[in-house]
């Protein structure tokens, strides 16, 4: 069987992968998980199964909009399982998927960082704007 000659040749697949390298897709990954919001969400799911009201408690400060947005983002991506539960009222879930679980360990991390060193965050800010405003 001889190949068709007018037929696009398959596009060529990045060996490497490499977030430094604009066309790879993994520089997508980076911009959707570091949103502020999706960390959060991903974070937050990582007890179990929430519905939308549960999340918006959890986040506290996020609008629906962003919310929805951002989990309709997620579940794009495969982070997130949407699961809607066919009743009346509707009866909405989000979990972790497989790779959105392994992304929330992750995320721990991070969180926990965050939560150990924001008072050293804070102090050099106020260091940095009262020399500068001078």
């Amino acid at each position: 069987m001889s190949a068709n000659p007018t037929s696009t040749p398959p596009t060529a697949i990045q060996s490497t992968p490499s977030v430094f390298d604009p066309a790879c897709s993994s520089r997508h990954a980076l911009e959707l998980v570091a949103s502020k919001w999706a960390m959060l969400i991903i974070s937050a799911l990582e007890a179990g199964p929430m519905r939308n009201a549960a999340l918006m408690r959890r986040l506290g400060d996020v609008s629906q909009k962003m919310l929805t947005q951002t989990l309709k983002e997620l579940e794009r991506n495969g982070l997130v399982i949407r699961e809607d539960k066919g009743t009346v009222p509707p009866h909405v879930e989000y979990r972790l998927s497989e790779v959105g679980r392994s992304l929330s360990e992750a995320l721990v991390v991070l969180d926990r960082w965050a939560e150990t060193h924001f008072g050293t965050l804070d102090a050099a800010r106020e260091r940095y704007d009262a020399q500068t405003i001078r």
